[in-house]
């Protein structure tokens, strides 16, 4: 029985500070690191001092850091920990994740250092060293950290860049996605996992409750009150984060402007087109299909229709739709031209995406209609409020869906709010059968599983089937038998033929029994072969819970075939293997079982 540990120090019962300690087989690791929006004090940022009261510092605790996007609730405190709080270990994240994330930590620190006079905050040079101590990983590469620990990248939609991480440890296993978006779109495509059945997956919930509706009603009805509101000489304001959802509404827009041949301004805070052009073409492997197949004829992101926005057009009369910077209306442009225009009620401002407790975009959605600011400054919201999901998150339906997919063993929600969180909880327990746990901030979760373990077959034995299969054609009427033999050792089990495995445990081969013989109807590929060997095993060891793999993920090499059966058996003994077997220790021989594979075809 192994044990794997979570404690939350952001995105507990929470949406924003992204910051989850994961401890699995004697490892540390921290997933994400992000800051919260909706705090302007200490708590913007995950509290270490959980880590450092230990006596600890957080390079010796931790064995590494893990990035999932560029989203700065997700990395917005890196910097923070690196050169203020003192970590130098690795941290790990995709290419364009790298390349992303100074961009937008120091536009973040220019925000709250030079316009706000935080001092306690990092600085430029800060970032740039964070960055140096980042290891950027490819997708679906098996990256090794130390001698035990292994990394592997997902691909997760969201924004670009964006990847859902597999650890593993020896047999343990967990899953975490950060943000992740299972419906492609415009110019991103879904996430995407294989079956890795984890012991653990640990999933954001933003979305826990929600299923949304058709994309094309959505955009639909985006398109008609943005063109209702120009027609009518008002100014949409749509903030939006640099990278993702701008690229996505533009696309959206730019197409529409074409087609309708309005000539109402469009304008981009200027400076963040060139740059997410730049990367886009940098990281084009990155984006959906489409994007891909037209990106040489014609570049989707460059737009005819949308200009670069200078701050002297915030009063120009007449209409215009302006997307600015940041997403949530907490600081930056977007929240200084939301003050200019927010009293006139020919106005309207579309919130495209979530917004987190606490900042301004969360206050307007909520119905206030007087907004205090951090200066004490009273907004009085005359302009029109549209709330419309463009979110890259995944919704209920999604997060059910992936998992489906990796069939994990246990689930863990962060990033979501506690009563939504609630309601998806019970929706696993009673869809899925399986645990599923959700902390709050600073709550630590122990999950007790057991480890999966490997059953070796010699590829012999499978190939000598395969080929007497594939040259004679079915007969019904005829068995063909596959001889194996289990071993049980220290190395765990594996099926060999008599005579290895009479040399391997000094037994003549005559000796050796077997005792279980089971028919079946048919019989296929290599992984078919694996199955009939799982299905014997399970009902021979009862104490035994036997998952079969399907065939792409049967792994083949030149010595073996896998099959992976879970939990390990508890009999460590001569005696206790006889007993769970129901035989005469004298029968075993030295840890040895024997199997009787009878095929009919």
């Amino acid at each position: 029985m192994s044990e794997i540990k979570i404690t939350p120090l952001g995105a507990g019962q929470d949406v924003g500070r992204s910051c989850i300690l994961l401890h699995i087989g004697g490892k540390n690791i921290m997933l994400d690191c992000g800051m919260h929006m909706g705090y302007p004090d200490e708590r913007k940022f995950p509290d270490f001092s959980l880590i450092t009261n230990n006596k600890m510092t957080l390079t010796e605790y931790l064995d590494c850091v893990i990035i999932s996007h560029f989203h700065l609730d997700h990395c917005g405190a890196l910097p923070f920990m690196t050169e203020m709080v003192g970590y130098n270990g690795p941290i790990y994240m995709t290419h364009p994740t790298k390349a992303i994330c100074p961009i937008l930590l120091e536009d973040m620190r220019k925000v709250v250092v030079d316009r706000k006079g935080d001092r306690e905050f990092f600085t430029s040079a800060q970032i740039k060293e964070c960055m140096k101590k980042v290891v950027p990983v490819n997708l679906h590469q098996s990256l090794m950290v130390d001698e035990e620990l292994e990394i592997k990248a997902y691909y997760a939609g969201h924004v670009l860049g964006a990847a859902m991480f597999s650890i593993k440890v020896g047999q343990l296993s967990t899953v975490y996605t950060g943000d992740y978006n299972m419906t492609p779109d415009r110019h991103l495509g879904a996430a995407w996992i294989d079956r890795c059945r984890p012991d653990l997956l640990i999933t954001e919930s933003t979305y826990a409750t929600t299923i949304r509706d058709s994309k094309r009603c959505r955009e639909r009805d985006f398109l008609k009150k943005v063109h209702n509101c120009v027609d009518n000489g008002g100014k949409v304001l749509i903030p939006v984060f640099a990278l993702g959802r701008a690229q996505e509404l533009c696309i959206l827009l730019e197409t529409y402007w074409e087609r309708m041949n309005l000539k109402v301004p469009i304008f981009f805070a200027a400076g963040l087109t060139e740059k997410a052009n730049n990367y886009y073409k940098m990281f084009i492997t990155w984006t959906n299909q489409k994007i891909k197949k037209t990106f040489v004829q014609r570049n989707m992101f460059d737009f005819n229709h949308i200009k670069p926005f200078d701050k002297s057009f915030i009063d120009n009369p007449g209409a215009m739709v302006v997307f600015a910077t940041p997403g949530m209306l907490h600081a930056g442009l977007s929240l200084q031209i939301f003050k200019r225009w927010a009293s006139n009620e020919n106005n309207m401002v579309i919130m495209p995406g979530y917004c987190v407790s606490g900042t301004v975009g969360s206050k307007i959605l909520s119905g206030q209609k007087k907004v205090e600011l951090e200066n004490g400054h009273v907004v009085d919201v005359k302009m029109a409020v549209e709330y419309m999901s463009f979110s890259a998150h995944a919704d209920a339906k999604g997060i059910m869906q992936l998992i489906h997919y990796c069939q994990p063993k246990n689930v863990l929600l962060v990033h979501g709010e506690a009563a939504k969180m609630e309601f998806l909880q019970q929706k696993i327990n009673k869809e899925f059968g399986i645990q599923c746990y959700m902390p709050a901030n600073g709550e630590t979760c122990t999950i007790s599983t057991n480890p999966d373990i490997p059953v070796d077959i010699q590829l012999s034995i499978v190939k000598k089937e395969q080929t007497e299969y594939d040259l004679q054609p079915p007969d019904p009427k005829r068995q063909r038998l596959i001889h194996g033999v289990l071993i049980m050792n220290e190395e765990g089990l594996k099926i060999v033929d008599i005579e290895s495995a009479s040399q391997e445990i000094g037994m003549p081969r005559h000796t050796i029994r077997f005792t279980e013989k089971l028919v079946f109807r048919e019989f296929g590929a290599i992984s078919r072969t694996t199955d009939k060997i799982a299905h014997v095993l399970k009902n021979k060891l009862t104490d035994l819970t036997v998952e079969v793999l399907s065939e792409n993920e049967i792994s083949i090499s030149q010595k073996r075939v896998t099959v992976r059966i879970s939990p390990v058996p508890k009999s460590e003994t001569e005696k206790e293997v006889a007993t769970t077997w129901g035989m005469e220790d004298d029968e075993l021989g030295s840890f040895v079982f024997a199997l009787l594979l009878t095929v009919r075809k």
